[in-house]
């Protein structure tokens, strides 16, 4: 009888301390924290490259337009191709962007045609200039999604050349 009653005594007492560590929260902060910090780091970093891509995307769009509107004056820098001074005047919209020659491409259409040309044109045709720009993302695994983890973005701008008064 003894024996049964120290059994029950030890299986009661087993059961309270289940008991009481079930309804213990200690350390439940640090397994949420575990839980959802990533998650959140994720969207931060997720936030962090969609802005700066989208900032990249913008000052583009911008830097296209200038230089668009330079390649239509017909204007020339001194020493200078007619193409390099339109990519020198994207360039000095861009500033914080690093744009090689090989990004942009120019192409014009003769009034009455259906064909792009190579080339800046002539006045009273109408000038392309597009530029292809390579963005390296940020977050590792927002990057595996990407091939190479990097995004194209190209942006271009059409204008009618304008003769050229002296």
């Amino acid at each position: 009888m003894k024996r049964y009653c120290t059994l029950l005594t030890w299986r009661a007492s087993a059961r309270g301390r289940l008991t009481r560590r079930l309804k213990d929260a200690k350390g439940s902060n640090i397994v949420e924290m575990a839980l959802v910090l990533p998650l959140l780091f994720l969207l931060t970093f997720s936030i962090v490259d969609f802005a700066s891509m989208f900032y990249v995307y913008l000052a583009l769009e911008n830097g296209v337009s200038q230089a668009g509107r330079y390649g239509v004056t017909g204007n020339v820098l001194p020493g200078k191709s007619r193409e390099e001074s339109i990519r020198e005047a994207m360039r000095s919209a861009t500033p914080t962007l690093t744009i090689d020659d090989g990004a942009f491409t120019f192409s014009h259409i003769v009034p009455g045609s259906v064909n792009w040309l190579p080339g800046t044109g002539q006045p009273s045709e109408i000038s392309r200039v597009r530029v292809t720009y390579t963005w390296a993302l940020m977050t590792p695994f927002i990057r595996e999604f990407f091939p190479d983890g990097q995004i194209n973005i190209a942006v271009e701008s059409a204008m009618l050349n304008e003769p050229r008064f002296d």
